[in-house]
């Protein structure tokens, strides 16, 4: 009996590592990260989204200090997902189609160097491909002003406070979270519905 539990264990595991091994992270800044995971979080073959920081100088920032503006970090959002169901290029699809990237530290009220429009990219493959996509969509017109978006090398990504996880589904009911996000979303479920978790 224990033999056979230990085997299915065993077993067990190396199906979590198989799973893990496939599995790619991608990190986005897009102005508030409330609003950047309630998006991220409902598309098929995205298993994490965690909100934090990255880009910075300030080591374990806290979310008044980034709010200050003054340790250079951006919010971002940083996503566990499988290529396999979602690809990095699609991703950036729903990236660039949901926020401003012509508008420099700035989405709508919330202004500053913490709400730039960034790409923190974890490989070459990565940095090549925002910024073949950056570059098709400044030559498409898409936006009447250029995308200040920057692309970038990640670096420690630090996960914010405990309070700012899955903002939108613990305070749905907020202020904020019915007049920004909760108009976001909804416009964001429209347009990429045939990517959503079912």
């Amino acid at each position: 009996m224990r033999i056979q539990i230990f085997v299915l264990l065993f077993i067990f595991a190396q199906s979590l590592t198989a799973q893990n091994k496939n599995m790619e992270i991608a990190t986005f800044g897009n102005g508030c990260f409330w609003c950047t995971e309630a998006i991220f979080q409902e598309l098929n073959g995205v298993s994490k989204a965690v909100s934090g920081y990255m880009g910075g100088e300030v080591k374990n920032p806290t979310y008044k200090e980034v709010c200050s503006g003054t340790t250079g970090h951006a919010e971002v959002l940083q996503i566990t997902y499988d290529p396999s169901v979602i690809t990095f290029d699609e991703l950036l699809e729903v990236f660039w189609k949901t926020h401003d990237p012509t508008t420099l530290n700035r989405q709508g009220n919330d202004v500053g160097t913490q709400y730039r429009s960034a790409v923190f990219y974890h490989n070459a493959d990565q940095k090549m491909l925002a910024s073949e996509y950056k570059g098709k969509l400044d030559a498409s017109g898409a936006w009447s002003d250029p995308i200040v978006t920057e692309i970038t090398a990640a670096d420690t990504f630090y996960p914010a406070e405990d309070y700012h996880q899955e903002y939108f589904n613990l305070n749905g009911s907020q202020p904020y979270c019915n007049f920004v996000i909760r108009p976001k979303v909804e416009k964001f479920r429209k347009v990429f519905k045939d990517k959503l978790k079912e």
